[in-house]
Parts: structure tokens; sequence; C-alpha cells
């Protein structure tokens, strides 16, 4: 009897680039006549996967070697102890995985699952791919002949049932779902807007929490380049609770303009609602997308319209071209060799997927509704460190925002989606809300108050700092001592009157590094470098405990050199023992380091 022809594809996606593949991996099933699944690792039953017979697993790697969030409860599953050797010994698996050259810990995820897997007796049908984002050509260098090898394998366990073809690339798959509009004349639903999260639960990303915006408030002088923020929300009656090192997550919003525009150039009417049905008996519905919907709403809070488009957009865009000229540029983006140019079209200059339909006018019209949830990805909350303790603000809830602004050789300036939104969101225009909800974070302060913490949070990298000092400050805890740096004294020094008020008092010990105030340029890896002697005391003999956030380029690299240096010259530790001192400290979590790009 035929085995049933059928795949799993499970992703651990961060920034929506394993989940594309993903994507990619599934509709290259449906194409060989596959029954095909494709799901985030975390909301699969990872107990089934004992009788899942074939699987794909897509993953990424995210900054410091860890598995992407949506992966994070399959990943402790998967490594415990207890799991008998023998329990996958039915499964032909595939692992892709999708990483970043320039890290150390280079596709971690993916070889670590792929090893063991096969410890637990899977049956790998190929090694494991390691795509780069470095690469020329990106991850797909990587990708793409290790899919033609993939498709090889499968066929000749699964040979296509008699009389049927892969489908051409020529042919258009069906949508994900249909979009239905309802009658101009029926009736409404209550509200369309976003319901506060049932009390009993903590709100999630499924059940965000509509927080009230308190204030907003520019943290930097006007004559200042950039412009940061400090935003309170009012979290009261929501059933939130952080501490310090702690992170909330914020689903953004497009700007009205750009809605405006989207639906001018497809030709969609705001105003019009409709249902989804999907399109596969047992596809579920998009989470977080009322039913009824109008389109306004599903432009505004769900299509990531701003995005930088990816591959597997131009490749659906070209189906619906009507126009040749248009419709062979689509189809050279949607190739392998067409990868270069896609990358100085799209990525380098980070085009907008908005940007990029005015580009293709004849296309763009005759883009069917139906396809707007495959064509599009959904806007992903982003992440920011908590800057504020519960202690010394109850019920409320701060954050550091550093407005993302910058110019490329497009005419417009390129803006961060969130940060753009939060910064124009004004408190005093009325009642206005932010969906967001509570992550633990990566770091975690010493739970006794008296242990010393040293600091070094260049920018708004200060930000889980300063939690972490209004929480230990409240607690009682005098040994905090904090090495920040910005540009300039008199223009980005945020919070200076907090910290020269906690420094009067004794609670804090601050060393500042004004990079362009003088002509040489200094950074807070000199200040710890100067500062050797208190820094080597409070390590040695007095438990310190060592943290480090802010933007990663160069800095963490050198703020470690910094520190290795203080180990020599004021412990007398030879270069490798200090390196090794370093290694020691932060596998037993005396050194943590959060940094994002």
């Amino acid at each position: 009897m035929m085995a049933k022809r059928g795949l799993l594809v499970l992703f651990g996606s961060q920034t929506g680039t394993a989940q594309d593949t993903a994507e990619r991996v599934g509709r290259e099933a449906q194409r060989r006549h596959l029954r095909c699944r494709v799901e985030a690792l975390d909301s699969c039953d990872v107990a089934n996967l004992i009788h899942e017979p074939l699987v794909v697993f897509v993953c990424a790697t995210t900054g410091q070697g860890d598995p992407p969030d949506n992966m994070k409860m399959f990943w402790r599953f998967l490594f415990r102890k207890n799991l008998p050797a023998g329990s996958l010994c039915q499964l032909d698996y595939a692992v892709l995985g999708l990483g970043d050259s320039s890290y150390p810990k280079f596709n971690f995820v993916a070889k670590k699952l792929h090893k063991r897997l096969l410890q637990l007796g899977g049956n790998p049908l190929l090694p494991v791919a390691l795509g780069d984002d470095r690469h020329d050509l990106g991850p797909d260098a990587v990708v793409d002949p290790w899919l033609v090898a993939l498709w090889d394998k499968i066929l000749a366990l699964y040979p296509l049932p008699l009389g049927l073809e892969i489908i051409s690339p020529d042919v258009r798959l069906p949508p994900k779902y249909t979009l239905h509009y309802l009658p101009e004349d029926s009736p409404h639903p209550k509200s369309d807007l976003l319901q506060p999260a049932a009390p009993q639960a903590a709100p999630c990303e499924l059940h965000p929490f509509a927080a009230r915006v308190v204030s907003n408030q520019r943290v930097t002088a006007q004559s200042h380049f950039q412009d940061v923020r400090l935003i309170e929300f009012d979290i009261a009656g929501s059933g939130i609770t952080f501490s310090a090192g702690d992170v909330v997550m914020i689903q953004p919003q497009n700007c009205p303009e750009d809605v405006q525009q989207f639906c001018q150039l497809l030709r969609l009417e705001p105003h019009r609602r409709f249902v989804l049905e999907p399109t596969e008996p047992g596809t579920s519905l998009p989470p977080l997308l009322p039913q009824p919907c109008t389109i306004q709403y599903l432009v505004t809070h769900y299509l990531d319209i701003s995005c930088v488009p990816r591959r597997s957009f131009f490749e659906l865009l070209a189906y619906f071209s009507k126009n040749e000229l248009e419709r062979e540029k689509l189809q050279e983006f949607s190739s392998a060799q067409g990868q270069e140019e896609l990358y100085s079209y799209c990525n380098r200059p980070r085009r907008t997927t908005l940007e990029a339909l005015w580009d293709f006018p004849h296309t763009t019209c005759a883009i069917p509704a139906d396809y707007l949830l495959d064509l599009i990805p959904r806007i992903r909350p982003r992440a920011f460190s908590i800057a504020s303790s519960m202690l010394a603000h109850p019920e409320r809830l701060q954050i550091l925002v550093a407005v993302v602004r910058y110019k490329t050789r497009l005419s417009k300036p390129r803006r961060g989606l969130c940060s753009t939104w939060l910064a124009s969101l004004n408190p005093e225009q009325g009642d206005v809300r932010v969906p967001l909800w509570v992550k633990k974070g990566g770091m975690k302060f010493p739970a006794d108050p008296a242990t010393p913490v040293i600091m070094i949070g260049p920018g708004t990298g200060v930000a889980p700092f300063r939690a972490a000092i209004q929480e230990r400050v409240a607690l009682g805890g005098r040994g905090n001592c904090l090495f920040f740096g910005c540009r300039h004294q008199s223009k980005d020094f945020y919070c200076r009157t907090e910290w020269e008020e906690l420094v009067t008092k004794g609670f804090l010990t601050l060393f500042t590094a004004f990079s362009r105030d003088q002509e040489e340029k200094v950074y807070v890896q000199h200040r710890i470098r100067e500062n050797g002697k208190l820094v080597w005391e409070l390590l040695s003999s007095e438990n310190a405990h060592v943290y480090l956030a802010g933007n990663a380029k160069e800095m963490p690299a050198a703020v470690a050199e910094a520190l290795q240096s203080v180990l020599q010259l004021e412990g007398g530790l030879s270069p490798s023992e200090a390196e090794q001192h370093l290694t020691a400290l932060e596998q037993s979590q005396r050194f943590q380091s959060e940094t994002w790009s």
C-alpha cells in the first residue's frame, strides 16, 4: 500500500526569514501534490513528532547562538534527558538552517538540532543546510541547490501518484484564504477595536493589553541629530508584572498616509468589510484579525507594507502581471540569477513593499484581494528593554526609544515603523493606546541587592540598567556602578538629573564617556581601563556581576577586550588566563550581555 504522501514543515523564526523559507518549502510541496502543513515549532504538539514520517525543520539562529522565541519550548522539550534514544526512529527529516557567518555561533541551532534528532534515532535525508546572510546572494545560495536535492530524495520515497505531474512554475497556486466581501448594508458588530485583555490571563502576543500612553518625552536636545524618547505606559489592571532585565513587546501599526496610498494603488475600499475563508480545510485563520474585518484594519494593523520585500513577494507578484515589461522584471527578481540585482534594488537602499508596488503600477492594480495575505507578511512585534521598575513606578512601564531614521540613495529618508509610530503618539490628544505584553528578558540581576553590579550601557543600552538601578535602590542596594557613553554631555546624556541625584545620595558610582566632546573620541571601554583598579576590586573581592547592553557593532568586542586588559593589569593574569576568566564569568552568569543590531 502507498504511504500517505504528507510532509510537515516546522519553523523557528525571529525576523520572518525562516518562516518565509518554510512557506516556500510548503509551496514546492504543493506543486508535488504532497499534503503539507507549515507551522511554528512552538505551536505544534511536540509529542506528536513520534507519529510523523517526514518533517523538514527550518530554523534561524539568533545573536548569541540562541533559538528563536517561537521554538524555545520545543527546544527545552527536545533536550530533556529522559527522552528514549530510539523515540524518533520512524522519522525521516531534514534541517535547513539560516544564520549569519559574522557571528561566532554561526547556524548553531540548526547544527545542534540536526545532531539531536540523529541521537533520538531520526534518519536524515540530507546533511544540514547552512544558509548564510553574509553571502552575496544571501541564504538562497545554499537553500536553492539544497531544496533541489531534497525533492529528489522525497520523490524517491513518495513518488508522484500515477497520472499526476509536478505543477509547473508557470501555474499560480491558489491563495491561502478567500476574502468574501460582506454586502455594504450588513449589520455592524459592536466594535472592531482592540479589546483590553481579560484580566484573568497575563497579556501575550495573541491577547495584548491596550496600554494608555501617559507621557512621551524627548530626552535628547532639539539640536541633536537623534530623537530619543522616554515613553510611559499605564498598565494598571493589566495583570502585567516584570522585573529588571525584562522586555516589553509592542505591536506597531502603519501610518495613515501609507495605508491610504496602499488602498489607492490596489483600488481597495478601506471601509469594505469582509470575512476570510481558508482554501484548505484545517488551515487556521490568522490570529489577531477580527472576523468580520475592514480593509482599513487589515492594512493598518496586519499587513507589513513598510518592510523590505523578499524574493517570494516578486515571485507571486509576477503571476498577476498583465504587463510584459513589468512581468519580465518581476520574474528576473524571483530567479536565482536575479538575486544580486534584487539586492541592489531592495535590500541595499531599504526599499519598502509600498515603494516597490509603486514601481509596478500595471501589476499592482491587478492584485486580487484574496492574495493579500500570501503576498505581504504580517507586522511583527518589536522588543524593547523595560527602562523602569515597578518598585519605583507602580502600575507604570517605561521604555527608551531611539527613533530610527536614516538616508539611503532613495530620496525619502528611511524610518523605523515602530519607533516612528511611537514617537508620533501624543497623549494630550486624548486616549492613545498601544498593544503590548511582557516577556522574560535575557538578563538576570542578582537576587541579593547587596551584591555589587557593574553595568556598561552606552546609548539606549542604558535602558535595562535604569530599571535595575531603580529596583536595587528601592531595595537598599548601594553597590551600583554604571558606565554610560553618548556623544555630547549637553545633547544626549539621558536621565542625567536622575543619575546625579543618586550619585549625591551615595547609591550610584557613575563613569561617563562623551565621545565627541573632545578632540580624540572617548568611549566606555576607555573609562573601564582608566578605572581598572575599582573594577578589579569589585570583581575579585566583592563577587560583583557585570552587565553589558547596547547596539552591537564593535562595542561588545571592545568592552570584552577592556575587561581582559583590566584582569591582566590589575589581576596579574596572563592574556589566556584573562580570556578564560571572562568565559568562566559568562558561564556562571556573572557576566551577561544583551546586544542588538
